[in-house]
């Protein structure tokens, strides 16, 4: 059986469709030049903290990611070692050979072996599932690192596992944003349980023990349609050159460009009519952005990114208007209950958006970061209420007498990357005080604005902007009866704050990530102890791992949102910056 990436199942067009194509068609692979030494791009993680720490020894990137898979594969197949002298003539550029794939590495592709033959090179395959044999063609080799990148050309044998009958965008297998439209749903949870183990294996430093058992991957209501922030682009005029404004040359667009996002391992940008994982508002947006620059092309000298950002506007059911709302070609309308939600579509990035979870309401700018799925929003919030404090006792029996010292109350929450106030918000409920600290003074704008949407007062709810180097400094509330939040960005935590951290020594630490690898690295550093703070080596740090947990907030994609939870041990007592107590 044979099936061609390009022949998968039509897009839900829901009505939307442009009509005829009037866009710049998209080059085909083989007309591409060569991508040189092309590995993963990702500017956020260029300068990760394990550039410059002594205590992060890792960036928890991609191509980090992708080696420790390659490697754990060939040690799994028990592959030639690299100290054997055998030499092996890898395959020419663009040849193509058939793979058959053994697992899916922690990046979304799959990794395999060249059917019949006994060289160890895994090859790199998107879009593929364990057990495919596949046509794939070779386009880089990394001979040291024993592993070559490869496209994805056809199905020759599927994976029990494969079901293409599931794939609902025609641009699958080609467009860089999903990889697993072809696995079942249960199937990607799976994989995204494992994607959490093999992070805290690969990256935390810490001994198996000191591991607790991964809990499933909480899955996400909507597998589809659930997206509420997408940003296609366009590049400029073909012929444009960086020195063009300097000289000023103003180049024009002869047609109407690709529009959407970028091809599977390449810089080019496919044209994307529609993205199933969007919610429908989002869709019905991106298809009046593309109307508008196809429009007025003429306006446009260079490149551009569109912002397409869901807006929600709650309605009383006494007070919705059907005949008004309805034939509002724009809006999508959902029926909650006591309530109508009428959800839009904003382009301006200056412009605000309401989101609503439970009945928490949040108003931030279109453009700044809110997270993208709000169908698993309440989810996941409920359970950080559920797991931020400790476990009540197993029984009365377990249960302190009066007689025996009683451990402090925690009563404050200290969320130390508030963003816009999204845990601080929604937790505040548990606590006495909740303190939201950000570097960033336009987020704790938003942030103090949600707190009083939400009608909480500045005696409960409280955010202030600080500086990264001395977050903890304006803290007055005591560790033992305080838990702290922490969601950064995807490179993670840095060093100094860390330090301040552990310093601090809160009773709890509930730490949320988009990157369980470099969460797992400082998860290790909490555990593992912080040289010149509290103690250094195989457990002698202040925490215990308490739980991890994968949330699955994009599926379809390779990515897993982790959730770790940490205990500060019985008796542990600050410790001075020159370990004095």
């Amino acid at each position: 059986m044979a099936s061609s990436a390009a022949n998968v199942g039509p897009v839900e067009s829901n009505g939307i469709g442009l009509g005829e194509k009037r866009y710049a068609e998209t080059p085909l692979r083989s007309e591409e030049p060569s991508r040189g030494s092309y590995k993963f791009k990702n500017k956020r993680m260029r300068k990760g903290h394990g550039n410059t720490s002594q205590i992060l020894k890792t960036n928890g990137d991609n191509e980090e990611v992708l080696l420790r898979d390659v490697t754990s594969l060939i040690k799994s197949l028990d592959l030639r070692k690299e100290s054997d002298a055998v030499s092996v003539t890898l395959p020419e550029r663009l040849t193509e050979i058939q793979v058959e794939i053994k697992r899916i590495s922690s990046t979304g592709d799959g990794l395999g072996v060249q059917k019949n033959s006994n060289s160890d090179q895994v090859y790199v395959v998107p879009f593929t599932a364990p057990g495919d044999v596949v046509t794939a063609k070779i386009f880089k080799h990394f001979e040291k690192e024993r592993y070559s990148m490869a496209d994805f050309v056809k199905i020759d044998t599927p994976s029990p596992h494969r079901d293409d009958s599931l794939v609902k965008c025609p641009y699958f297998a080609s467009c860089s944003g999903c990889q697993f439209q072809m696995l079942p749903y249960s199937y990607q949870l799976a994989h995204k349980k494992t994607i959490v183990e093999n992070a805290y294996k690969n990256f935390s430093n810490l001994p198996p023990e000191l591991i607790p058992a991964i809990d499933d991957t909480i899955g996400s209501p909507l597998e589809y349609g659930y997206r509420t922030k997408l940003t296609p682009h366009f590049d400029g005029p073909p012929d444009a050159r960086r020195s063009d404004g300097r000289n000023g040359i103003k180049r024009s667009f002869k047609e109407v460009p690709p529009i959407g996002f970028m091809k599977k391992g390449t810089r080019i940008t496919i044209d994307i009519e529609d993205c199933p994982i969007g919610t429908e508002a989002v869709r019905k947006g991106n298809q009046r952005e593309r109307k508008r620059v196809a429009d007025n092309l003429s306006d446009y000298r260079k490149g551009a990114t569109l912002l397409l950002r869901e807006n929600t506007e709650r309605i009383a059911k006494a007070d919705f208007d059907a005949t008004k709302d309805v034939n509002d070609e724009d809006a999508v309308l959902e029926d909650r209950g006591a309530h109508m939600h009428k959800k839009t579509c904003v382009t301006d990035p200056n412009a605000k958006t309401t989101e609503y979870i439970d009945d928490f309401q949040f108003v931030n700018p279109a453009g700044a970061f809110f997270q993208n799925n709000n169908s698993i929003l309440p989810r996941f919030t409920q359970y950080i209420r559920d797991n931020i404090l400790p476990p009540p006792p197993a029984s009365p029996s377990q249960s302190p007498s009066p007689s025996q010292n009683q451990k402090p109350t925690i009563k404050h929450l200290i969320d130390a990357y508030s963003g816009s106030g999204l845990f601080t918000i929604t937790l505040s409920a548990l606590f006495t005080t909740s303190l939201g600290i950000d570097i960033s003074s336009s987020s704790i704008t938003s942030a103090t604005h949600n707190a009083l949407l939400n009608a909480l007062p500045p005696s409960s709810a409280t955010f202030i902007a600080a500086d990264a180097a001395a977050l903890f400094a304006s803290i007055s509330t005591p560790a033992a009866e305080t838990v702290v939040m922490i969601d950064p960005p995807r490179k993670g935590c840095d060093e100094s704050f860390l330090r301040q951290l552990v310093r601090y020594g809160p009773a709890r630490v509930v730490y949320v990530s988009c990157n369980v690898h470099t969460q797992a690295r400082d998860v290790g550093v909490l555990v593992g102890g912080v040289e010149g703070v509290d103690g250094v080596g195989v457990g002698r740090g202040k925490y215990v791992l308490e739980s991890l947990r994968g949330f699955d907030f994009f599926p379809q994609t390779g990515h897993v949102e982790g959730v770790a939870v940490l205990r500060r041990k019985e008796g542990g007592e600050g410790v001075e910056e020159d370990g004095r107590v």
